[in-house]
């Protein structure tokens, strides 16, 4: 990852998110690999690299997603009470316009 980073023309923020990591993790792997810092376990020890010692990229099975929703949903609870809204996620504008008028 932080090789990828350091190539020229290289986002970041787009490597971070394609491979479903926060940027400023990333941010401070990279600031650590430059002080040869090992960010293992939150120790701050030298990095011993071996000769022939390399990264190795290892292929996950894509994370299941859950399916998208079609519906806006609101929970408000008061007390002991519940009140669900279902909003149907085509109408997202309306949808907005009336929470703004029922929270006035």
């Amino acid at each position: 990852m932080v090789q990828a980073c350091r190539q020229a023309d290289a986002s970041v923020a787009a490597i971070a998110l394609r491979n479903g990591l926060n940027a400023n993790v990333v941010y401070r792997w990279l600031r650590e690999d430059a002080r040869g810092v090992d960010a293992g376990a939150g120790s701050h020890t030298e990095v011993n690299t071996r000769p022939g010692a390399e990264f190795i990229a290892v292929q996950l099975p894509p994370a299941a997603v859950a399916a998208a929703s079609t519906d806006i949903r609101i929970e408000v609870r008061r007390g002991a009470s519940t009140v669900t809204v279902a909003w149907p996620l085509q109408a997202s504008a309306e949808c907005a316009a009336w929470l703004r008028e029922w929270l006035r």
